[in-house]
């Protein structure tokens, strides 16, 4: 299939690619590891470009799986700001993942008996594989996103590397407990409390982060959170015009342009609050001073976090 115009490597490009927490979970190491490994080798050498629009490369790509589809936001890699969204339906594809996992998994039962022929045998079939999904995955974004098909082979791995463990709830009709976190930006603070939430309450609250404005990715956040053991580096920065849901059971805010915005959008709330932190962005002095801040703030926030959460996830048990 011939793409729609010429795209140029320069140019044409993405140089992030973040999955949305919310609907794409795992605390497994070796299942985060493996969406790592091919997030790696999709921005690492790829061509990649969204139809009719006029913004130029490089881009971001942000990964959601809302139900039974995935959904492909590309973004600004320096502001965040949306350029194009488009939704792929997951049900042209169910055959090809079975195949790529049962494919995956003679692989590597060919790798452990040693046979050179049977591995061979098997590459072959998963060569084959990742063209066919290729080709169906560039015909199905055909006038939406424009790519190569080495770069649709890598997105269709990234696919099925993620889709296994995509969260199923539908926000609109969950009874789960839902919150909302929201600072300047939703670079440092909201996203930091927001994956604490995650974290200690998985499948017993729904949460959100978002930000007055459109921040950056910040790497001194992907530094300490990982040091205890959550990756950030799924992150894309959202602002509160983004939000799909207009009620929360509860809505903290944490910077006081995050107050003024969240009471002037007149979000339904069963409750706001207001627990206002230092932002360590403005810290001063050395690498180890401001990530010093970095930690003092995730500190606080872990167990502020815990004890309030424990209390929401409490209430809603004996409502």
């Amino acid at each position: 299939m011939a793409t729609t115009r010429q795209l140029d490597p320069k140019t044409d490009h993405l140089v992030a690619v973040t999955l949305d927490p919310n609907t794409i979970t795992s605390v497994n190491p070796d299942e985060v590891h493996e969406w790592r490994i091919a997030i790696y080798d999709l921005v690492e050498e790829n061509v990649f470009a969204p139809a009719r629009v006029k913004a130029t490369g490089p881009y971001a790509l942000h990964v959601s799986i809302i139900g039974n589809y995935i959904l492909l936001d590309v973004r600004n890699p320096d502001t965040y700001e949306p350029i194009a969204a488009h939704y792929l339906s997951l049900n042209p594809f169910r055959r090809l993942i079975r195949d790529y996992f049962r494919i995956r998994e003679n692989y590597f039962d060919a790798i452990k008996t040693g046979s050179t022929y049977q591995i061979e045998t098997v590459d072959m079939a998963r060569r084959g594989l990742h063209n066919d999904a290729a080709e169906l995955l560039r015909t199905r974004l055909q006038n939406k996103l424009e790519m190569d098909l080495n770069t649709a082979r890598r997105l269709f791995t990234l696919i099925c590397a993620v889709q296994p463990f995509a969260s199923r709830i539908d926000e609109r009709e969950s009874t789960l407990p839902s919150v909302l976190f929201v600072c300047s930006m939703n670079s440092v603070r909201s996203p930091i409390a927001a994956a604490l939430a995650r974290r200690d309450f998985p499948g017993r609250l729904l949460v959100r982060s978002a930000g007055v404005r459109s921040g950056k990715a910040d790497q001194f956040v992907h530094e300490v959170m990982e040091e205890i053991g959550i990756d950030m580096s799924v992150h894309t920065p959202h602002t509160m015009d983004e939000l799909v849901a207009s009620h929360f059971d509860l809505v903290i805010t944490l910077s006081n342009d995050a107050l003024e915005a969240v009471e002037q959008r007149g979000l339904e709330a069963g409750a706001v609050e207001h627990w206002p932190m230092p932002d360590p962005t403005e810290a001063e002095g050395n690498r180890e001073a401001v990530l010093s801040g970095y930690r003092a703030l995730r500190d606080t926030l872990q167990k502020r976090v815990r004890e309030r959460l424990d209390e929401l996830v409490a209430a809603t048990r004996t409502a």
